[in-house]
């Protein structure tokens, strides 16, 4: 892009403008259109050495110019984002915006941003002054001596919370001499090992695994919020006192305002107590008197691009205004102060500020007048249009360089991708006219040349006294560059076992042999001298079971349905129903298995057709795609892709959350299918999908010679007619409907690939329809509920499965308060969705009052338009209802959890839960998801009651809940619940009825047994147990949390090699520190379970001096020639009494028994061969 940079200096107005703003001057221009202001602003960034800051008038003018700044600079220009200050009592306020803004108020201030694109409402808004933010700024380097003590201090001075670990931005942990601290400045967590004070190591560590992954040797601390009760000039006791004086000076008014009074009180106690208020922003004034904003962090010698002033001044109008009115129900409401509202800069001000600085005004039209405080010195009135895209067609783009050759214009096409260009050079002569390839672009084209390129802008720009013309096709194919996040390492046994790190007393576990009981606690226990944990649990009556914790891998944590466990009864010890109730489980497991793999044979013996390899379109078409794809996409592209050239049909299922780009992996898959002349089919369940991935379709296939059609009952009969017409005849390349799809009148000439979305919301009928029309045909398969890896593991061989896990990288934060449930809160939340275009859902998830519910927010906001969504609603009601909301007819939508798995809206960006504390983390990610799926800043409230007396299991989870909003916590929950309901998605009722008996890990267990066993491989050999006298726990003293604990025995218990030992004790160490001669023993004990296991040892036992070790099966040669060994000559012993095949060996005195066990099994091992 450098020659369309170029191409600027024909222009003597531009040269003009860069000899002002290179004197310090202030220069306007006028006569531009956006794409030529972006084209001259990109221009300036080159020419003019100094810092840039373009000031635009709202969020999506922001975005717009970052687009266009990319095309032309090849780089992505930071935007400073705006916030919503939080002034609500709310329990729980979400900082993620904040700390975006704070990451980018840091940079400006340290002179490290060169351009910087600011709406007016993030310029305006009040903030903490550069000096305060300095101070709250801590910088950690390696080799340097901190006291980790006021290191803690600082950070909650700073708004860090402390926890036991850290998952989110703004907490940090410290264990011994480890401090693990997650700063808004970077994008994971920092771990720092102190040896004394002195920072010793230091490195970023991945909050999912909790493993070091990269070693850094200094780290920026950046608050966690704007507002800083701490920072107040006498810190929190300045704060108090002034407060105090506040509430005298309200209380000696003629009418005093109680509401208030009670509100300040209220903080007051709150900041004396040390109690988080995430109110603060109430009190900016208060803590920082001096008014500070954006601008304040802005470098001296920054040049200032005002664009269309005229707009900037009415954007700040209509700021002050909707700040004012917000601002005026608060005060009503008693919930500010009046003499502490000043939060945003007055464009009087602004411009006062702006008073001999370097400014560059750029508007579209000339004579509006300029601020009287800084006028520009130099007007140049430019000449020069913006031209719309071609837009794929080729005819437009043809009459238009027609005309540019006759006028003697040099003529530049952005055509996108080199293929596109060839083609148009193809057309271009066959037309008649000269055209030449210029790639990469080392010229400008002379008059009445035409010269074709790669890249593309999203408007042509035509310069008419210099005779230039650049034109486009309009879309942006430019991909973008994706920040690239370290590839994710190999899966640890952590993965497997995430099932156990929220383990707490009085939950459910599954042990393998005695069935359902209660987990009550960890209890340490001297056995023989030797101190040991056991897990224990209590059955029915009042059996209870002490599990050593080096066997916890006979014990999951019982996992049904994803709902409450009180339905679920515990087992007797002695009693045979487990047993049976495993015995059903096992036998269901294997017939279902039993049946997918006589399916996946019979699929497997059919003909089908083997497509070719990617042609030159299909590359061209992937190029189009303006996102960068995520690892989980590209892989699951390739799956598919190898299945479509191979001659079997293709069978694959592919899982993947709402919105993380299932849609574009099936699209890639059709333009295969297409590109070898055969017909593709998509099967949604509702009519709404029909239409949206219709025009997801249309837009994504535009410029290709695709032709795209959809059945649903928003077509006429007539329409309908012709449709099928065009599909028998094959006419339509691409077919998209609802099960109308499924008539018998719908004849395909060619059908290559069938896409079912959502397969488990068709019935029985449909389904067999669907095998008939699938004969021989590559079928894909999509879900939006994710499938465990585990189930796809098991099931792996049978089923072929792909899941994207990964969201996209450009996904926004969601702002979310947990709040009581406040009509004030409420109405303001929708008023100001409403007011900026937007939607909103509105959930209330009873049907017998939703009705109630949405006459209520019609006569508490006159003139919204509300309309009802709920799962009791006939199919067209409900189809008409989502077809309006999502073509923007409605405002409000009060619904039930309907939309979990719905529609894809981006316009809707606020979401409002009733009575949050009713639902499951995993459900509220999910809900959460449907907003923010735009650029626009989104919000989700999640209220419960005021005042209602919770149980302790909605305390718990407003708990859970309050930390996943605030830090992300507990993601890893709700991913585990949300694969559970996948998982009953995937096996059908019945399997799920018998999931729900033994436990989902249970279930699992039994199902890769059947699956083994059906395939007709050797089983696995049952786990060994072990239990030695030796000294083998986690200290509490190495470890303090229980939890943590309980998950190192956990994963010490499922080492199944040395690799995995090794692995394990890295990310020991790296956690907590040199471990102790215990915590080694667990491990040594783990690996000795694995070896015995391989060697057919089922249980390894010490009684006194000697130690038992059970055979799964008994090899004479082995036991008779280890008997025989003189190392082993009157010690070893083969128990012929005993039910099992057993060996004893008698201890040598001086060495533990472990280090004997080892060597023993070693040998014995050895001998088997």
């Amino acid at each position: 892009m450098d020659q369309v940079l170029f191409m600027l200096k024909t222009i003597p107005e531009y040269a003009a403008l860069v000899q002002s703003l290179n004197r310090g001057e202030a220069a306007a221009v006028t006569g531009v259109g956006q794409i030529n202001r972006s084209h001259m602003i990109a221009g300036i960034t080159q020419d003019v050495k100094k810092p840039l800051i373009i000031l635009v008038q709202d969020d999506m003018a922001a975005h717009r110019m970052q687009e266009e700044l990319k095309c032309f600079l090849q780089t992505e220009v930071p935007i400073l984002p705006g916030r919503d200050l939080a002034l609500y009592d709310a329990a729980v306020v979400s900082h993620a915006w904040e700390q975006k803004r704070l990451r980018q108020l840091y940079a400006l201030g340290r002179g490290d941003v060169g351009i910087q694109i600011m709406s007016w409402e993030s310029a305006c808004l009040r903030t903490l002054p550069p000096a305060v933010l300095s101070r709250a700024t801590l910088t950690l380097e390696v080799g340097k001596e901190y006291s980790i003590d006021t290191l803690t201090a600082a950070l909650v001075a700073a708004g860090y919370s402390r926890c036991a670990m850290v998952e989110g931005a703004g907490q940090f942990a410290v264990r011994g001499g480890i401090l693990d601290v997650f700063s808004p400045a970077h994008e994971k967590p920092v771990r720092a090992e102190f040896f004394g004070d002195e920072l010793d190591t230091m490195g970023f560590f991945d909050p999912g695994t909790q493993r070091r992954d990269e070693n850094i040797t200094s780290c920026v601390l950046l608050p966690v919020s704007e507002t800083l009760p701490h920072c107040h000039t006498d810190g929190l006791e300045g704060l108090c006192r002034d407060l105090h004086n506040l509430i005298v000076r309200q209380k000696r008014h003629k009418n005093v305002n109680e509401p208030l009074i009670a509100t300040l009180s209220k903080d007051l106690d709150k900041y004396k107590n040390s109690v988080n208020n995430p109110a603060s922003d109430r009190y900016m004034s208060l803590i920082y008197p001096d008014f500070a904003c954006a601008l304040d962090y802005v470098p001296r010698d920054a040049v200032w691009v005002l664009c269309d002033h005229a707009s900037l001044q009415r954007a700040a109008r209509t700021r002050t205004e909707e700040l004012g009115i917000q601002l005026d129900s608060m005060l009503q409401a008693g919930l500010v102060a009046g003499e502490l509202c000043d939060y945003a800069l007055q464009w009087e001000d602004f411009c006062a500020r702006l008073r001999g600085k370097t400014l560059a005004y750029f508007d579209a039209f000339g004579g509006s007048a300029y601020p009287d405080e800084c006028p520009p010195r130099t007007q140049l009135p430019v000449t020069a249009k913006q031209l719309p895209g071609y837009g794929g067609s080729m005819d437009t783009a043809v009459s238009d360089l027609t005309h540019y050759q006759k006028m003697e214009f040099g003529s530049l096409v952005l055509c996108g991708t080199r293929h596109r260009a060839e083609l148009l050079q193809q057309m271009l002569r066959e037309k008649g006219l000269s055209c030449f390839l210029c790639i990469p672009l080392t010229t400008l084209p002379k008059p009445g040349q035409i010269l074709l390129a790669e890249g593309s802008l999203p408007f042509g720009m035509e310069y008419p006294l210099s005779k230039l013309a650049v034109l486009t096709e309009g879309q942006l194919i430019s991909k973008g560059t994706p920040r690239r996040k370290p590839k994710k390492s190999g899966a640890t046994n952590r993965q497997k076992l995430n099932s156990f790190t929220d383990l707490s007393p009085g939950d459910l576990v599954v042990h393998e042999n005695y069935g359902i009981g209660r987990f009550m606690a960890m209890e340490q226990i001297k056995v023989d001298g030797a101190v040991k944990d056991y897990l224990k649990i209590a059955y029915q009556g009042s059996d209870t079971l002490f599990v050593p914790a080096t066997q916890l891998d006979l014990v999951s944590k019982y996992i049904g349905g994803g709902g409450e466990d009180s339905s679920v009864r515990l087992n007797k010890i002695g009693s045979d129903a487990w047993q049976k109730t495993k015995a059903k489980a096992r036998k269901a497991a294997k017939n279902m298995a039993g049946e997918l793999i006589q399916l996946y044979a019979q699929r497997k013996r059919q003909p089908g057709y083997a497509f070719a390899a990617d042609a030159p379109w299909q590359k061209e078409f992937e190029e189009n795609f303006p996102y960068p794809e995520t690892d989980d996409q590209l892989r699951c592209i390739a799956d598919i892709k190898h299945d479509m050239e191979s001659p079997t049909p293709m069978d694959r299922l592919l899982c993947g959350d709402v919105g993380f780009g299932k849609t574009e992996v099936a699209l890639r898959a059709v333009m295969k299918c297409v590109m070898d002349g055969k017909q593709a089919a998509i099967l949604v369940p509702t009519t709404v999908l029909a239409q949206q991935h219709y025009q997801t379709a249309i837009s994504r296939f535009r410029g290709f010679p695709v032709n795209i059609d959809v059945l649903s009952r928003f077509r006429t009969p007539k329409q309908q007619a012709k449709t099928l017409q065009d599909i028998r005849s094959g006419n339509v390349d691409v077919i998209i409907g609802t099960h109308k799809l499924l008539q018998k009148s719908v004849q395909f000439k060619d059908l290559g690939l069938l896409i079912v979305d959502e397969e488990q919301r068709f019935g029985v009928s449909h389904k067999e329809r669907l095998k008939e029309i699938s004969k021989g045909v590559d079928v894909l398969t999509l879900s939006a509920t994710p499938i465990p890896r585990t189930l796809n593991m098991a099931l792996s061989g049978i089923r072929d499965m792909s899941t994207i896990e990964e969201p996209p990288s450009d996904r926004y934060p969601v702002q979310t308060f947990v709040t009581e449930y406040n009509t004030a809160i409420i109405d303001d939340a929708i008023r100001r969705e409403v007011e900026r275009g937007g939607q909103v859902y509105y959930l209330h998830n009873r049907t017998e009052t939703i009705d109630q519910c949405a006459g209520a927010l019609r006569r508490r906001i006159p003139g919204l338009n509300v309309a009802v969504a709920h799962g009791q609603m006939t199919e067209d009601a409900l189809g008409d209802v989502m077809q309006a909301m999502a073509e923007g007819e409605i405002q409000v939508l009060v619904c039930t959890t309907i939309i979990e798995t719905g529609l894809d809206i981006p316009n809707a960006n606020t979401l409002i839960i009733e009575n949050a504390d009713r639902f499951g983390l995993s459900q509220l990610h999910q809900l959460r998801g449907r907003v923010g799926r735009s650029t626009r800043h989104a919000y989700a409230y999640f209220t419960f009651r005021p005042d209602k007396s919770l149980t302790e299991i909605a305390e718990k989870r407003l708990a859970a809940i309050r930390d996943f909003a605030e830090f992300g916590s507990g993601f890893k929950i709700a991913m585990r619940d949300l694969e559970i309901r996948g998982a009953g998605n995937l096996l059908g009722a019945e399997q799920s009825g018998h999931m729900m008996s033994v436990g989902y890990d249970m279930y699992l267990k039994l199902l890769d047994e059947a699956v083994l066993e059906e395939r007709g491989e050797a089983p696995k050999a049952p786990d060994c147990t072990a239990d030695l006298t030796v000294t083998a726990n986690v200290d509490k003293d190495y470890v303090e949390r229980g939890e943590e604990r309980m998950d190192l025995y956990r994963r010490m218990a499922a080492i199944r090699s040395q690799v995995d030992a090794d692995d394990l004790l890295d990310e020991i160490v790296d956690r907590y520190g040199e471990p102790p001669k215990g915590v080694l023993n667990l491990i040594d004990i783990a690996l000795l379970r694995a070896q015995a296991r391989e060697a057919g040892i089922k249980d390894i036992r010490q009684k006194g001096g000697n130690v038992l070790f059970v055979l799964t099966n008994l090899n004479f040669e082995a036991v008779s020639a280890l008997c025989a060994d003189p190392d082993y000559k009157a010690r070893v012993v083969f128990l012929a009494s005993a039910k099992e095949p057993t060996l004893q060996l008698k201890l040598a005195s001086g060495v533990d028994s472990l280090k004997q066990s080892k060597i023993f099994v070693q040998r014995y091992r050895g001998l088997c061969g």
